[in-house]
């Protein structure tokens, strides 16, 4: 099963705000033996929003959401969702008793009496409009609960709750998926080589093993190596060692210089 991550917001493609994300959730998937296949990035413009969801939900990946789903006029990510499900909006029963809760708890907090039919309540409970079929995804930090539809997971896009949203996702929902991810890299460190040379190579090690991928990295102002290319293999930790080989041999035979070799 692979995994996907849309990231919601104009603050981030302006610059306003700096991506919390991404490095984040590479980090929580990484430490499960599980791994990123794809990120996007998407403004608040609800037609394109839609169509990216519209893609997340046909994938069949297991995709995180991050942002949108507030209920200020910027905040289009529910209403997309039904959209790209083709479904009404409805307010989650389960998603209304917990943002009553938390108003009631913000009440006390204040010391002011709870008002439910105050219009300002009465407008927090668009936070728990969801798309018809979904489910909550409880939010430990305030209450106000996030939703999923199948396999995709809609969180805010406050990291302090997004992230915590998505760690129980993984630990819980996707616990038998640990593992299942896990790769292996041994790579060298190639001086005056060319990636136009090298290709070949590298089309033949992924041609005769199977399962294995072959990276290069190209870099032209190293601090400690300068111009070189790190070229490697990765997969499985049963296959790496005799694609690794084949492309250690090859390079050998050829007019270019090795320096350090690395396992990841």
């Amino acid at each position: 099963m692979n995994f996907g991550l849309i990231i919601v917001g104009d603050e981030i493609l302006s610059g306003k705000r700096q991506d919390k994300h991404l490095a984040k959730v590479i980090e929580l998937l990484s430490a499960r033996g599980l791994s990123l296949a794809w990120a996007r990035y998407v403004g608040d413009d609800r037609e394109r929003m839609t169509a990216t969801l519209r893609d997340a939900f046909a994938s069949g990946d297991v995709v995180f959401s991050c942002g949108g789903i507030g209920a200020t006029p910027d905040d289009h990510t529910r209403q997309a969702a039904a959209a790209a499900l083709g479904v009404p909006l409805v307010l989650h029963p389960e998603a209304k008793a917990l943002i009553q809760e938390r108003m009631r708890d913000v009440a006390v907090e204040q010391g002011t009496p709870y008002e439910p039919d105050r219009s300002d309540n009465v407008h927090r409970l668009n936070m728990g409009v969801f798309p018809e079929g979904a489910a909550i995804i409880p939010n430990p930090y305030n209450k106000i609960p996030g939703f999923s539809v199948g396999e995709v997971h809609f969180v805010p896009g406050f990291p302090v709750m997004a992230h915590p949203m998505i760690e129980s996702l993984l630990d819980g929902r996707y616990a038998a998926l640990h593992g299942s991810h896990r790769q292996v890299e041994q790579s060298v460190i190639v001086f005056g080589g060319m990636e136009a040379t090298l290709t070949p190579l590298m089309e033949a090690v992924e041609q005769e093993h199977p399962g294995i991928k072959v990276f290069s990295l190209p870099s032209v102002d190293h601090p400690q190596y300068g111009r070189h290319i790190e070229l490697g293999v990765k997969g499985a930790a049963a296959l790496v060692p005799a694609a690794y080989a084949r492309l250690l041999s090859a390079l050998r035979a050829m007019q270019v210089t090795l320096g350090p070799e690395m396992v990841r």
